[in-house]
């Protein structure tokens, strides 16, 4: 048991970091580097990111995250130490946050932009992209403090766990 759960406190924690590390990806270079390029071209490349990030690496660190995490918490709940629980738990409920902003905020504002049609299509494109972008990127970087947070609080277990990890 003492193997899956150092296990699983490893693989939370590298799909937590892959996760963590897109948001901030799209915080320091994708979203700056859009906000400097006109509204089409705004328009069109968030629509075909919107569409091309939708894979299985994507899913590895997305889905990933919350999955291992939920087994690592969990595998935490028998052990004698319940100091690795806590932050196991303290990175569950920070990349809950993360789903929530996630599916209530960024997802629905993906599919209007997309909704919106083809660029070429769309009357304005201007008001097109004000109603998506600041608040895009303001609960992006929500999501990017949260997930960098459950990150470090995973990262702070597997330390604890090595302490405690019988034998060492």
């Amino acid at each position: 048991m003492d193997l899956f759960r150092g296990a699983s406190l490893i693989a939370a924690t590298i799909t937590m970091g892959l996760a963590a590390g897109l948001f901030y990806t799209f915080s320091i270079s994708v979203m700056p580097g859009l906000a400097q390029t006109a509204d089409r071209s705004f328009v069109e490349a968030m629509q075909r990111i919107n569409v091309a990030i939708l894979n299985g690496w994507f899913a590895l660190a997305f889905g990933g995250a919350l999955v291992c995490t939920v087994l690592a918490t969990l595998l935490q709940l028998g052990a004698d130490d319940r100091a690795v629980l806590v932050w196991a738990a303290a990175a569950l409920v920070l990349y809950a946050t993360v789903l929530v902003i996630t599916f209530a905020v960024n997802v629905p504002l993906n599919n209007q932009l997309n909704a919106a049609g083809a660029p070429d299509r769309i009357a304005d494109l201007a008001a097109v992209r004000e109603r998506f972008e600041a608040l895009w990127v303001r609960w992006n970087t929500v999501r990017t403090v949260a997930s960098t947070a459950a990150f470090g609080c995973l990262t702070w277990a597997v330390v604890l766990y090595g302490r405690v990890w019988p034998g060492h």
